[in-house]
């Protein structure tokens, strides 16, 4: 589904220059649950950007469905980027829009018919179980909402992949547990491959199937989650390990 080879990021030049990512290789195989796991500033923020091109590879190959797409743009980045729905820790919902347009907005892009589009996030709205706050503000709705809002979103134009860039960083526990369920409902019954994102050992434990360890912007360790929890062999995931047992960030949304 999503093959990433040799990819190198590095931002900016010659004496300043700051190398992100470093020959990174991994597959993310269809209808799995693949997480990228590590500590803050370790790079995996920047490799799932690069997965939809929201950030260029400064070298290597993002490659989707067997096809190459590092170097898309116009229409052929666009189609991608419905075929790859996203989700962030600050939700990133317009707050001038009701819910309802939120999640109707990427199908406006795809110049949807408005009676569909609003038939299709009706149906997204029930599918993550806020239907009835269609007609609310983001400000309205708590943490947890506003993420089963962008979660629908994500999914409007039936998009293939999802990537979840620490989509549960800023809610409290009771709200993690219910978003992954969520997740992984959506996984199970739409087929969705997803990507996540996460510092907490918790979240990928409760979630992912198969994980990639990055430290330093190299992955150094990956395969199944359970053999790799039983038997760390790379120092990152060692201390992640030791030091990471519990979900935690800074304020926490209620759910």
């Amino acid at each position: 589904m999503i093959r990433i080879e040799h990819l190198s990021k590095t931002y900016g030049q010659g004496p300043d220059a700051h190398t992100a990512l470093s020959d990174v290789n991994l597959h993310v195989e269809a209808g799995d649950i693949f997480g990228i796991l590590g500590s803050s500033g370790a790079g995996k923020s920047t490799l799932v950007r690069c997965m939809n091109l929201l950030e260029r590879p400064t070298s290597g190959k993002v490659i989707v469905d067997g096809v190459d797409v590092t170097d898309f743009t116009g229409g052929d980045l666009t189609r991608l980027r419905t075929s790859v729905g996203m989700i962030f820790q600050n939700f990133s919902l317009f707050q001038q829009r009701t819910v309802l347009r939120n999640v109707t907005f990427p199908l406006e892009l795809s110049r949807t018919p408005r009676e569909q589009a609003e038939e299709r996030a009706l149906e997204l709205l029930g599918l993550v179980g806020i239907e009835e706050l269609a007609h609310r503000y983001p400000s309205q709705l708590s943490g947890g909402q506003q993420q089963r809002v962008a979660i629908a979103r994500a999914l409007a134009n039936e998009a293939k992949i999802m990537l979840c860039d620490e989509a549960t960083s800023a809610l409290d526990t009771k709200t993690t547990v219910a978003i992954l369920d969520l997740l992984k409902q959506i996984n199970r019954e739409l087929g969705v491959t997803l990507v996540v994102i996460t510092h907490a050992l918790t979240v990928a434990e409760a979630i992912c199937n198969r994980i990639a360890v990055i430290e330093g912007g190299r992955i150094v360790e990956q395969g199944p989650r359970a053999e790799l929890f039983a038997n760390p062999q790379s120092a990152a995931l060692q201390e992640l390990i030791s030091n990471n047992h519990q979900v935690h960030g800074g304020s926490r949304a209620r759910a």
